[in-house]
């Protein structure tokens, strides 16, 4: 079974294909964006109009409260993955290697999610978290671009699963850290067609979503910078399963237990 999964993923990550052209060269995704802004800009004067109102109870009030808190979340991110894709195509991100406890800053990243899910949009969803690293060693790699690509993914699945679980994990092998977010979503082809495409445009055709389009374009573009890979793998019926590695080397002094037996499929 184990090997079964493993040639599954080397098939994935042969799929991955360069990108034929940056985002802020790509007509679709400008255009997208120019769509998306004026969307969401429409819903918070709408909604800030609605709450000046009377007539409004406290409950609908807050309803209101928190689409346009929505709104607002959906184009700082959008901006944000656009212009860090930017800044890559142009080479403006440098390496960072840091000498880091690889646990301590996965349990930041947990903390940060589960604050997340605590709002009300998020009470059919749980968060599963699951660590396969057995000590506290030290480890060095690229942790700023790591932790990066990990928030990418998880925005993604909050995107694409309206109830069930996101489960995110991580395990080492081979001299890589593998991180994983899963999820029960609705989002698989669509994540699939975006990880593998060549051209953003033409999969924009099949899949008019900006906001996942930017947002696994900058995961792939930061995973080739710390010369990662980046596969994908269907999670039940409709669920997706993103799965990135990148390379880790102990620090002075420190050990790695590798993992041989990672599993990381969940049944809830």
């Amino acid at each position: 079974m184990e090997r079964e999964k493993t040639n599954n993923n080397e098939l994935s990550m042969e799929a991955v294909k360069p990108f034929d052209q940056s985002v802020i060269n790509c007509p679709s995704i400008l255009a997208g964006m120019s769509h998306e802004m004026r969307t969401n800009m429409n819903a918070i004067v709408a909604f800030s109009f609605l709450m000046n109102q009377k007539g409004y109870s406290e409950l609908e009030r807050e309803e209101f409260s928190n689409q346009i808190l929505n709104s607002c979340e959906l184009i700082i991110n959008l901006f944000d993955n656009f212009l860090d894709s930017v800044y890559v195509d142009t080479g403006n991100f440098k390496t960072e290697l840091r000498v880091c406890k690889l646990d301590s800053i996965f349990d930041d990243l947990l903390s940060e999610f589960r604050e997340v899910l605590r709002r009300e949009r998020f009470k059919d969803l749980v968060l599963v978290t699951e660590n396969q690293f057995s000590n506290s060693a030290e480890v060095i790699f690229d942790t700023n671009r790591a932790t990066r690509v990990i928030r990418n993914l998880f925005q993604n699945a909050l995107t694409n699963t309206k109830s069930g679980y996101i489960k995110v994990g991580f395990y080492f092998r081979d001299d890589k850290i593998t991180f994983y977010i899963l999820d029960s979503g609705q989002g698989y082809q669509k994540c699939k067609e975006f990880l593998h495409t060549g051209n953003i445009g033409n999969s924009l055709q099949k899949f008019n979503d900006t906001y996942t389009a930017i947002n696994i374009s900058l995961a792939r573009r930061l995973i080739k910078m710390m010369d990662g890979s980046i596969w994908i793998e269907c999670n039940g019926i409709t669920g997706t399963g993103l799965y990135f590695s990148v390379p880790a080397k102990a620090a002075l002094g420190s050990e790695l237990d590798n993992d041989k037996q990672a599993n990381t499929m969940i049944a809830i």
